[in-house]
């Protein structure tokens, strides 16, 4: 019997060849990104309103309490009052600049203050108070001077520790030429230099002129300073001077490389 011919052959295999795919055209495709364009931009707007919701629509992340620390004169109550943090208010919402310069400008003690948010429920109030370095007498009361100078607040008593400034300038060329704020300056700068065991020991410090601050220490010893300038050295040459002759009643410091100490 006669085998296929080449013709029915060529049907056979074509038969058996499996169908191709449909071409997809340029245009199918560009179809295909532009709906997935649009279909992550619609997720990405209802991602942004569903947090925009959380954040200032929701009762979720809201103002529920507030907390202060670092407060040592001052009280937590009457800085909580001062800042008015808004409760209840979405916490996005909070205005912590206004609150910050709200509390430094109707609390002057405050030397500086950061006011952060506490997610999810909270504000937190981290206080820095100022310290005194020296007391001025007004009458029966007394005014706090910081290391900067700042009179910042006003005490019936005299807290423990802290100088007192007897600031008695001379009718001289050094007043005309500084000034009384400027004398006022260079005792405190003198003040904070001072190290702790020596600060606590000081009572008060005179100024009669801009080179010559003096220091009246307990026990009735008395300390010439001098200019404010080289105060760090100064400062170590008077601890190292009344640990080596501790009952001397006068040391001079006015030139550090030349201390002097003396019976009175």
């Amino acid at each position: 019997m006669a085998g296929p011919t080449t013709a029915q052959r060529g049907a056979a295999g074509r038969a058996d060849t499996p169908a191709r795919p449909p071409h997809i055209g340029p245009v199918k495709r560009r179809i295909g990104r532009r709906t997935l364009l649009i279909l992550i931009g619609v997720a990405a707007a209802l991602l942004t309103a569903f947090t925009l919701w959380v954040l200032y629509g929701s009762s979720w992340l809201r103002v529920e309490r507030v907390s202060t620390t670092g407060v040592d004169v001052l009280t937590r109550e009457e800085v909580e009052a001062v800042a008015a943090v808004p409760l209840g208010a979405p916490l996005i919402a909070v205005d912590t600049d206004a609150i910050e310069a709200r509390l430094r400008q109707k609390l002057p003690r405050i030397d500086s203050v950061d006011v952060v948010r506490s997610w999810p429920h909270g504000i937190g109030l981290k206080v820095t108070e100022r310290r005194p370095v020296l007391l001025v007498e007004k009458g029966a009361k007394f005014i706090e001077v910081d290391a900067a100078g700042v009179r910042f607040a006003t005490v019936d008593r005299a807290p423990e520790g802290v100088p007192l400034l007897e600031l008695k300038p001379d009718r001289s060329a050094s007043l005309r030429r500084f000034g009384t704020g400027r004398l006022l300056r260079e005792a405190v700068q003198v003040a904070g230099e001072l190290p702790g065991g020596i600060a606590r020991d000081t009572e008060a410090v005179r100024v009669t002129s801009y080179d010559a601050i003096s220091l009246r220490l307990t026990r009735d010893r008395q300390v010439t300073w001098g200019s404010s300038e080289d105060g760090p050295v100064k400062a170590r040459v008077l601890a190292a001077l009344m640990k080596a002759v501790p009952k001397a009643g006068h040391f001079d410091v006015s030139a550090p490389t030349a201390p002097a100490a003396s019976a009175s």
